[in-house]
């Protein structure tokens, strides 16, 4: 009797546990806030895109019209593109404000059930701010490509000359020169991690890779007012500059293979907001235009490297252009267009290392270009609550595929998504 009431009274407080270790509330030395998003998907693809269908290929790559995967639709939900993160502030630095911030979201591995997907870190880093300066040390965005397509699909343009995705370790100084009270230039220089050196696409084994170096040089002025940005939360000046980025690695054959590119950024608030803060009856239009060599890393190029020979790769080049228009005719209602469109500009090159005869193939072809239109709209319900809609256009054209010796074949998905968001 006496081993049994024991035995409850375990029990009883193992049970009770929990509820002890949150009678009080989680506090942290520092001011911490959490915040992210609920987000809900539902994507009709008029090909199978595999597991990740929620959004468009990470390579870009839309399967082959003839093939299976392009005969097939897919019709799919998803809540994985779903975030959260926790912002704290400490003490200050010689005068500089000093924050940090984790974010995640459940992307870690689609090939994972929807109802048991991992959680992903996607940025983590720490910052010190004075008035005009910036330290950022962690892991956030690439430096390369500040564009990023409005869209619902969650690679924002990545792979047709949006090439933003990548988040990378770096460690970058953000410098703001005050030309007067209404103009000003903002210079960002780092250096990243050489993601070449372990995200490549169809490369061949690189080693003793050196860390990139990447930077941005902008004007912004207030001359024009400000409009609504990405997914219509910042408001943005007329915005100008350049971007770019350098860094090398060296094949198994000891040769050094360089991976570099540059372009021009331009944000036009075509429509002012009438205070500085609301949407209503705004415009923005927004674009890019780059060339880069070795950068699929970033998806900034199709592939990284070319070259039948192994022991002789060269870069593999492209290019990308985007561009969008953001209108507001309320605080609630927004509607995006854009395109996009990446491709390959050493045609002849490629050509030469891929034969016409698909057994001398060493790879299925090459994506001579991956192109996209968008369209969609957002509502804004309250303060907390979103729904969205989009139609989007992806194509890809190649030059040859492995299973026939087929010029200029093709990959085409319509695709159309609904989303429901609840910010926190």
């Amino acid at each position: 009797m006496k081993k049994s009431i024991s035995s409850s009274i375990v029990a009883a407080l193992l049970l009770s546990t929990p509820l002890v270790a949150f009678a009080e509330p989680v506090t942290s030395k520092f001011n911490l806030s959490v915040g992210g998003f609920v987000k809900l998907d539902y994507a009709y693809n008029s090909e199978n895109l595999g597991n990740s269908g929620g959004l468009t290929p990470g390579n870009g790559a839309i399967p082959l019209s003839s093939s299976a995967a392009g005969k097939q639709e897919q019709s799919i939900f998803t809540a994985r593109q779903s975030r959260l993160w926790f912002k704290a502030s400490g003490p200050d630095f010689m005068g500089a404000k000093t924050s940090s911030l984790i974010e995640a979201d459940f992307y870690g591995d689609p090939a994972l059930a929807s109802e048991s997907p991992q959680m992903r870190m996607r940025l983590a880093y720490g910052a010190l701010d004075w008035k005009n300066t910036q330290v950022l040390f962690g892991q956030n965005w690439d430096i390369f490509g500040p564009f990023i397509a409005s869209t619902v699909d969650f690679r924002s343009g990545a792979t047709t000359g949006a090439p933003n995705n990548p988040r990378v370790p770096q460690v970058r100084v953000t410098q703001k020169i005050d030309l007067n009270s209404d103009n000003a230039i903002t210079l960002v220089a780092g250096l990243q991690d050489p993601n070449q050196d372990g995200n490549n696409n169809n490369a061949p084994a690189n080693y003793g890779a050196a860390v990139n170096a990447a930077g941005q040089i902008m004007f912004s002025s207030k001359i024009l007012g400000v409009a609504p940005g990405y997914f219509g939360l910042p408001m943005k000046p007329l915005t100008v500059g350049v971007f770019g980025l350098y860094g090398n690695s060296k094949t198994a054959a000891n040769k050094t293979v360089d991976s570099y590119g540059g372009g021009l950024y331009a944000f036009v608030p075509v429509l002012k907001s009438s205070d500085g803060k609301s949407r209503a009856m705004t415009m923005s239009l927004e674009g890019q235009v780059y060339e880069a060599a070795n950068m699929a890393f970033n998806t900034a190029t199709a592939t990284t490297l070319y070259d039948a020979k192994a022991a002789n790769p060269s870069e593999a080049k492209g290019y990308g252009v985007g561009a969008q228009v953001i209108f507001y005719p309320t605080q609630e209602l927004g509607i995006t267009a854009g395109y996009g469109r990446r491709g390959a500009i050493n045609y002849s090159d490629y050509r030469s290392y891929f034969p016409a005869a698909p057994a001398a193939q060493v790879d299925p072809g090459f994506q001579k270009s991956t192109t996209q239109f968008y369209a969609n709209a957002s509502y804004d319900l309250n303060a907390a609550v979103r729904v969205m809609a989009e139609y989007q256009n992806m194509e890809t054209d190649y030059a040859y595929t492995a299973a026939a010796n087929t010029p200029d074949a093709k990959g085409i998905a319509n695709i159309f998504r609904v989303a429901a968001f609840y910010f926190f």
